[in-house]
């Protein structure tokens, strides 16, 4: 490449980034308020599903050592 070649590149390079700056800074609008929280939020009922799961572990636990106090 001679020099001239390089010149309208780098100037060709610097016109790109000139104009599409304005359109890469630009960010969208608010989008208007955000609403707020329910005066009296629904608690999740955590310890059902907790209680489920302790539940099935120590049936499965008792079933395991069941069977490996059989094996001997």
């Amino acid at each position: 490449m001679n020099k001239s070649s390089l010149v309208h590149a780098f100037y060709g390079a610097v016109a790109c980034v000139l104009f599409t700056a304005g359109a890469a800074l630009a960010q969208p609008g608010s989008g208007g308020p955000v609403p707020g929280t329910p005066p009296n939020p629904t608690p999740v009922p955590i310890d059902g599903g907790v209680s489920l799961l302790l539940a099935a572990g120590g049936a499965y636990g008792l079933k395991r050592l069941r069977a490996a106090r059989a094996k001997k």
